[in-house]
């Protein structure tokens, strides 16, 4: 995984994860990969994980069954994607709408290159 240089490396573990749970590849109440081998997954060090791994514990995204691993939890899907709009809305939108304001793009410009994007990126996943 490559990793930006402006946020926190466990945050960035926390989005892959919950981008996992979103896509259904790791479904809630499923087991999710061990701190040990997310580690070794992501090439990082495995308190990097259990520092990930807590933050999404406070969250409620996933809990651990001690002794066996840690599971996401029924309501993850729900869960990340209210503190994901939250986090879209206040932080990244503006910026979005700067953005088109300053290079003079329209939205239907943009309306056409996310219906591509769609259907390039997720359509072609479920065939």
């Amino acid at each position: 995984m490559d990793f930006l240089d402006k946020k926190a490396i466990y945050l960035q573990i926390a989005d892959y994860v919950c981008e996992k749970i979103l896509l259904s590849q790791w479904p809630p109440g499923e087991r999710i990969p061990s701190v040990r081998d997310l580690g070794v997954e992501l090439e990082v060090n495995p308190n990097t994980v259990m520092r990930t791994y807590d933050f999404l514990q406070q969250k409620d995204i996933i809990y651990n069954k001690r002794g066996i691993g840690y599971f996401a939890a029924d309501e993850a899907p729900a869960r990340i994607k209210s503190f994901r709009r939250e986090q879209f809305l206040e932080t990244e939108l503006p910026r979005f709408f700067r953005n088109l304001y300053l290079l003079d793009l329209r939205l239907e410009d943009i309306e056409e290159r996310y219906k591509s994007f769609i259907e390039t990126e997720f359509n072609a996943n479920k065939a």
